[in-house]
C-alpha cells in the first residue's frame, strides 16, 4: 500500500483545477480561433492579468509563467490586437492583489484576470468598482459572487456530473466517504448537493480521521454499514496526493468488492500517472475535461513554448478567449454577456458562468481499466439539453 501522508493536502483557498476552453457563441458554443474580435467600443479592451510571482517560491513563479504564455496564446489564436494584455505580480498574497488590481484599474483596465487563490480573489473584488468583473483562477465557490466568478472545476459542478451518471446506470444508491477535514467535509456537502440534483439515493456518510491509523480504524465500520444500507456504490473525496490510495484498499479489503459497489471519486485519479496501476482503483470513475479537446490545447502551447503547459494554466487561456468572444460579438464585459446561457467552448470542453459566480462545465466521466484511463461518457459539446443534469 502507498504511503499517502508524505505531504499535507493543500488548503482548500489554494485549491485550483486543470481546465480550458475557448469561445461565446450567441446560441450554443463555437470555436473562435483564428478570428479577429473587434472592439466591444472605440478602444482596445485592456486585460489586468494577475499572477502570483513575486513571492519567492519556485512553483509560484513557474505558475506565473505558464498563466501569462497561456494567456499569450490565446490572443494569438484569436489573431487580434484589439485586446491589450497587463501583467502585475501578487506574491499570492491578499493585500498585494488587492493594491495591483486597483492599480489595473486606475491604468484603465476593463476587466481583471485572475488572482491564482482564493483569498487573493476574495481581496481584488473588494477592492475594484463592482462593474470591474474578477475572473479569478480558484475552484473555491465560497469567494464566488458580486463581481468575483471563479473558473476552476467545482467540487460541485463535479458531483453533478457523476452523480447523474451513476444515476442513470443502477449505481445510485450512495455512501459519501469523506476525509475528516475541510476540504473532505466541502466535497461531502458538494456530493450531497449534485446527488440530490441527479435524483440519486445518499444512502449514509461516513468520515474517517486523515491519518493512516484512522483509515485502518474507520474502514471495517464503513465497509459494514455500505452493506447493510444496500449502496451500490461509494463516492469518496480523497484524492491520489492523500487517502485515495489507503483508504480504497482498506475498504476493498473489507469486503466492498467492484462487482458489489462502484467506487467514484470527486477528483481526478489518474494524476500523478502511477495511480493507474493502483488495484482498488481499478473499475473507479471520476470526471475530467474532454481529453482529445485538452490535448490540443497542449500541443499548441507546448508547440509554443516548448514545453508542456501546467494544467492549470489552461483557465488563463479559457478567460482570454472568452474575453475576446465578447469583444468579437461586440459586447460589452458585463454580467449579463458574462453569463449568458450559451456559455463557452473549446480545448477544455463547454463552460459557462453563472450568476453566482460559480460555474458550469462539461466533462467526460472515466474509468481506470487495466491500469489505464478510457472515456465512458464523453463531455457534452453544448449545454443544449441540459448537459444530462
Amino acid at each position: 500500500m502507498l504511503s499517502v501522508f508524505s505531504r499535507a493536502r493543500k488548503q482548500m483557498g489554494r485549491a485550483v483545477v486543470a481546465l480550458s476552453a475557448l469561445a461565446l457563441a450567441a446560441c450554443q458554443p463555437i470555436d473562435t480561433a483564428g478570428t479577429a474580435p473587434a472592439a466591444s467600443r472605440g478602444g482596445a479592451v485592456q486585460v489586468a492579468l494577475l499572477v502570483p510571482s513575486g513571492s519567492g517560491k519556485a512553483s509560484d513563479e513557474d505558475l506565473a509563467r505558464a498563466l501569462e504564455n497561456a494567456a499569450r496564446l490565446a490572443i494569438r489564436d484569436l489573431g487580434t490586437s484589439q485586446i491589450l494584455l497587463q501583467v502585475y505580480p501578487t506574491a499570492g498574497q491578499a493585500g498585494n492583489a488587492a493594491a495591483q488590481a486597483q492599480k489595473a484599474v486606475g491604468a484603465g483596465a476593463d476587466i481583471i484576470l485572475g488572482p491564482l487563490y482564493a483569498a487573493e480573489a476574495n481581496a481584488v473584488g473588494a477592492a475594484v468598482p463592482q462593474n470591474i468583473s474578477v475572473l479569478a483562477f480558484s475552484n473555491n465557490t465560497s469567494v464566488a459572487g458580486g463581481n468575483v466568478f471563479v473558473l476552476g472545476q467545482t467540487f460541485q459542478n463535479t458531483a453533478r456530473r457523476l452523480a447523474s451518471y451513476a444515476q442513470g446506470r443502477n449505481s445510485g444508491r450512495m455512501m459519501i466517504v469523506y476525509d475528516s477535514t475541510a476540504a473532505g467535509e466541502a466535497g461531502r456537502a458538494a456530493i450531497t448537493a449534485g446527488a440530490q440534483q441527479a435524483g440519486a439515493t445518499i444512502v449514509g456518510q461516513e468520515g474517517y480521521s486523515f491519518s493512516q491509523n484512522g483509515i485502518q480504524q474507520a474502514a471495517p465500520g464503513i465497509a459494514q454499514r455500505a452493506q447493510g444500507a444496500g449502496a451500490n456504490s461509494v463516492f469518496l473525496t480523497a484524492d491520489t496526493a492523500g487517502a485515495l490510495p489507503a483508504i480504497t484498499a482498506a475498504l476493498r479489503s473489507n469486503g466492498l468488492a467492484p462487482e458489489m459497489v462502484q467506487f467514484i471519486g470527486l477528483t481526478r485519479w489518474d494524476i500523478p500517472a502511477e495511480t493507474l496501476g493502483l488495484p482498488s482503483l481499478q473499475g473507479g470513475w471520476f470526471a475530467q475535461p474532454d481529453p482529445a479537446l485538452w490535448g490540443g490545447y497542449v500541443q499548441r502551447y507546448t508547440q509554443a513554448y516548448g514545453r508542456a503547459p501546467h494544467p492549470v494554466s489552461g483557465l488563463a487561456y479559457d478567460g482570454v478567449a472568452a474575453i475576446g468572444a465578447l469583444v468579437k460579438a461586440g459586447k460589452p464585459l458585463s454580467r449579463p454577456a458574462l453569463t449568458q446561457s450559451a456559455g463557452f467552448a473549446g480545448t477544455g470542453g463547454a463552460f459557462r458562468l453563472l450568476p453566482d459566480g460559480t460555474n458550469e462545465r462539461a466533462l467526460a466521466v472515466s474509468q481506470i481499466s487495466n491500469n489505464q484511463v478510457s472515456v465512458i461518457d464523453p463531455a457534452p459539446r453544448s449545454f443544449r439539453g441540459g448537459f444530462g443534469f
